[in-house]
């Protein structure tokens, strides 16, 4: 049996190329992201570095971990539906050929086993294929993650002679579990099928389909009312868990809401006789339709659904810090020109916060465990007074009024990190110093905000004179920020931005690693699905020959037979932007009401545009090519061969 599947593969390689494709890219990935992540297992601190670059450069490593935690996963969930959407569509136009096999003796259980064997094939070439590309993917991958900020310049991955065991072993399971489905369905095949002139149309919404479908959109509307109501980070939390179950739900049930969005098409396509053919074939050739649309709902639904949550999350913490803040102007300077700041006129309040160099010691107590831990950053050195006046906050408990002397504050990001109260040990270069907890924050949504707050007298003068400083500054009543700004640039203090430009570069700042995240894993879901639609088009063409033959035959020039190719597959990816786009609709369902009056959905409508774009002009480029090398024969050749 392996023999005639090897032959199958051999004959009829056009129709595995998409999943070949698919197959080694997955292996690369999860080969390459394997190789980084054994790298990142132990941080390499250099010899003399400061805590807290130390520290800094574990965190890289940690984010470096999420971002391949997230994106091996979906690239195996990827691969493996690209895979069974694949092997679905070109077992359905082999058809005939398996019903040949039932005829000639072949058993169900020998045709399962037939596709098995395919998709074993299938599985060991593209291990091959992809632990080559892995090679440089891995290198590739290392440079990213080192431009994004994530590792540092002098990061190298370490080869692993254990992925060539590994990899074999990803790119078959995903072969396999990518054909399972497709291949008991199609042992069900019936032998009088190879008698017929065409293949027996076939049902498309199968149990599975609709067990699978009719599921996943519950599970999706509940998520979304439950979005609905929630915090911030509960919205976030279920947008995502939406943009995946939504994207399943409407990729299973792709056959019944293709041909009913198309016939909303209809009074567009009707418009000419192309554009009714076109029509015609959205409607009756339901599982081809379904094959190209499915790839591009998944991936505008994830893509959309999780750029536009992470957009809207960081909206939100934008205003978030506009709301807590209590200042018209910010200047960003040395420590030493802070000081000046309060003596330029028109200035009422200057509130300087100093990241500063030094250590804190605390102990913790989470679900019953007690633990010591030494944070190197988020210490930062503030005038007590003047932090009160510029922070609208509501301490969980204590008072900032007692931050003066050998005393501390548990910032936001420590909130709910269980500081116990008691002694807290700080180490600011040579001297050691107990401190009083006199107060803690409460938390905030900004990512990386401070872990603790000194009193500026703490700090070594030289060492606060040197410090990167903020200084949040509230101009007298009466006077205009704009002169107050043109001051302070006068004697040349800083950089000085309003309350708003402060907090969208802050938040910038903090969304660079979830950017970069998201940039890799739309590089890397943008290119399965491009491959997904390309070889679902090829493959339709492919076995369309006589209907082409049959068109021209009846009057259709050759040209006309490609636009209306075109034409059709256009609309299907249309079709399957538009779903794609009601799956990031309710992604998004959650950030729709406004937070404190301030309005944080975040549609990111450029990367629709470049979606939509990028796979209207995809699908149409691989629609044109594949019917014209289609219809090159001549009709009547064809024709006449279907005789």
């Amino acid at each position: 049996m392996l023999r005639i599947s090897a032959s199958t593969v051999r004959d009829r390689w056009p129709l595995f190329t998409g999943a070949l494709l698919t197959v080694s890219l997955g292996v690369a990935l999860v080969q390459s992201s394997v190789l980084v992540l054994l790298s990142t297992g132990e941080p390499k601190i250099p010899p003399g570095t400061s805590g807290r670059t130390a520290e800094q450069i574990r965190e890289g490593y940690v984010g470096a971990a999420t971002l391949l935690g997230m994106a091996t996963p979906l690239a195996m969930f990827l691969a493996v539906f690209i895979v069974g959407s694949t092997f679905a569509f070109a077992v359905e136009q082999r058809r005939k050929d398996l019903a040949l096999l039932r005829m000639l003796g072949g058993s169900r259980p020998q045709l399962v086993r037939l596709l098995l064997g395919e998709a074993f094939l299938l599985g060991l070439a593209g291990s091959v294929v992809g632990i080559l590309l892995g090679v440089p993917g891995t290198w590739l991958q290392a440079r990213l993650l080192v431009g994004i900020g994530l590792l540092p310049s002098g990061f190298s991955p370490r080869w692993s002679a254990g992925v060539l065991l590994m990899s074999p072993g990803v790119g078959i399971s995903v072969a396999i579990f990518g054909v399972l489905s497709a291949s008991y369905r199609a042992a069900r095949v019936r032998p009088l099928d190879a008698l017929r002139g065409a293949p027996r149309a076939t049902r498309v919404m199968t149990v599975g389909r609709w067990l699978s479908g009719v599921s996943s959109l519950a599970l999706t509307i509940l998520m979304i009312s439950a979005g609905h109501g929630a915090d911030l980070l509960g919205a976030l939390l279920f947008g995502m868990a939406v943009s995946i179950f939504g994207s399943i739900a409407l990729s299973a049930l792709s056959p019944l809401a293709v041909p009913l969005v198309g016939r909303a098409l209809g009074t567009v396509l009707r418009t000419g006789v192309l554009g009714e053919l076109a029509q015609a074939n959205l409607r009756d050739a339901v599982r081809r339709s379904a094959s190209t649309a499915a790839p591009v709902i998944v991936l505008v639904g994830l893509l959309i659904g999780l750029t536009g949550a992470l957009n809207s999350l960081a909206r939100a913490t934008g205003a978030d810090l506009e709301r807590l803040t209590a200042a018209d102007l910010v200047v960003t300077s040395k420590g030493a020109a802070a000081a000046r700041i309060p003596e330029i006129p028109g200035v009422a309040v200057a509130s300087p916060q100093s990241p500063v160099e030094m250590s804190v010691t605390s102990r913790h107590r989470i679900e019953g465990r007690s633990y010591r831990q030494t944070r190197y950053s988020g210490i930062t050195a503030v005038d007590a007074t003047a932090y009160r006046r510029t922070h609208r906050l509501t301490l969980r408990s204590g008072s900032l009024d007692a931050l003066h002397g050998r005393t501390i504050a548990i910032g936001p990001q420590l909130a709910a990190e269980g500081v116990r109260n008691g002694d807290v040990t700080a180490r600011i270069g040579s001297r050691k110093l107990k401190l009083r907890i006199v107060a803690r924050l409460p938390e905030v949504l900004e990512n990386g905000s401070d872990n603790f707050l000194v009193p500026r007298e703490l700090v070594p003068a030289e060492m606060l004179a040197d410090a990167p400083t903020e200084t949040l500054v509230q101009v007298a009543p009466g006077t205009s920020p704009q002169a107050v700004a043109t001051r302070i640039r006068g004697a040349r203090l800083g950089e000085v931005r309003t309350l708003r430009q402060w907090a969208d570069a802050r938040v910038a700042d903090q969304q660079r690693g979830t950017t970069g995240i998201m940039s890799v894993l739309m590089g890397m879901s943008g290119l399965y699905a491009a491959i997904a639609v390309i070889n679902a088009v090829v493959i339709a063409a492919a076995e369309r020959r006589t209907e082409f033959a049959v068109a021209r035959a009846t009057g259709l020039t050759r040209a006309q037979v490609v636009r209306m190719a075109v034409i059709e597959s256009a609309a299907v990816t249309f079709i399957g932007l538009t779903l794609g786009s009601l799956v990031a609709a309710g992604a998004l369902a959650g950030f729709f009401p406004k937070m404190q009056g301030v309005r944080v959905l975040a549609v990111p409508w450029n990367l629709l545009g470049l979606l939509t774009v990028v796979f209207l002009a995809l699908s149409a480029v691989a629609a044109a090519l594949t019917t014209m090398a289609a219809t090159r024969p001549s009709p009547t050749a064809l024709v006449a061969a279907r005789d």
